[in-house]
């Protein structure tokens, strides 16, 4: 009887494993467009650019330098290692300045969007317009804003008593201005970021925010009301609900925006091409506007590939250290 209840179930047991194999093959050929495109314009390029970065390559392949390159743009070659380390400060400085006000800004529209009012689907639509616009014709308009003639932006800061200013060809840094304009000297390592900088920043706050207003959206519909109900029920004011259940419970949204946010930061390029060209003085040269002018300008492929490596190794860096020190302060409720 056993045997005749094996062989009976010997079929459905074959039957059952090829229809697994035939699903896991549908599967793989469902992945294979995807996984090409990626295996086309993502791995190979980047495999290619560390080749690359291992030569003397100007225009045409020469001499194998190994680590020489990386060596040269870190401390080797004094030009090339100020260069690169000015820039990576303007890309920290960029970022330092955009993230922070990114979210708070992004959390409190979010927390102001998500309560009941009238219209909340069109300003909801409102604030996310400026994202899904290209970033070069938000950075043209910005362009004009700033304009240090012609620009809406100088007339409105005139109404406040503060003279014209130029914007985007302003070197100087932002707190020394401050501190020339109440007659304080600031010392050349207290300027701060340059008017420049800050003009470009406050541009890419504006075009980015919509996204991380959509994110904490999302985040905060993922929170149950019965937490706010309770917490009324016992008198809690708004500001304390906001802090004690609001805030907590959003932090694995936040810490997921902040980790997309600084590596966006981190590869800014579009705005900053476009509004300032990495001037005045190179004092928005970021690292990926060097990379753009040692490698499409001054067509030293090489160093440029080495420049790409070292930023995308400086980004998984920070990503890494993310990871382990905020990660852990996440809490997932």
């Amino acid at each position: 009887m056993a045997i005749e209840v094996l062989r009976a179930g010997a079929p459905r047991a074959a039957s059952r494993r090829r229809r697994i194999v035939d699903e896991h093959v549908a599967a793989y050929l469902f992945l294979l467009p995807a996984a090409a495109v990626i295996l086309v314009f993502k791995i190979f390029p980047a495999f290619f650019a560390f080749y690359i970065s291992l030569f003397r390559w100007d225009v045409i392949q020469g001499p194998f330098r190994g680590m020489d390159n990386y060596l040269d743009i870190l401390v080797a070659n004094p030009t090339r290692a100020e260069q690169f380390w000015r820039s990576l400060s303007t890309t920290v400085t960029y970022t330092l300045l955009t993230i922070p006000l990114e979210i708070a800004i992004a959390i409190a529209i979010a927390y102001l969007l998500f309560g009941r009012m009238r219209g909340r689907g069109f300003y909801r639509t409102l604030y996310y317009l400026p994202y899904v616009t290209s970033t070069i014709a938000a950075a043209t308009a910005f362009e004009w804003l700033y304009h240090p003639q012609y620009g809406p932006l100088n007339d409105l800061v005139g109404l406040v008593g503060v003279g014209r200013q130029d914007w985007l060809g302003e070197p100087d840094g932002v707190f020394a201005m401050i501190g020339s304009a109440f007659g304080a000297a600031v010392p050349a390592i207290a300027a701060g970021p340059s008017l420049a900088l800050v003009a470009v920043s406050l541009m890419s706050i504006w075009h980015y925010i919509g996204f991380q207003v959509v994110i904490f959206l999302a985040g905060l519909g993922g929170i149950s009301p019965e937490y706010y109900e309770a917490a009324r029920l016992d008198g809690a004011s708004e500001w304390q609900i906001f802090r004690k259940i609001t805030f907590p419970l959003l932090s694995p949204t936040t810490f997921f925006v902040f980790t997309i946010a600084t590596i966006a930061s981190l590869r800014v390029f579009n705005q900053i091409y476009v509004l300032t060209n990495g001037g005045p003085l190179d004092t928005t040269r970021t690292v990926t506007m060097l990379v753009f002018r040692t490698f499409f300008q001054q067509t030293q492929l090489g160093l440029g590939a080495a420049m790409a490596f070292l930023l995308t190794l400086i980004i998984l860096a920070f990503t890494l250290v993310q990871f382990r020190v905020l990660g852990r302060r996440v809490f997932y409720g």
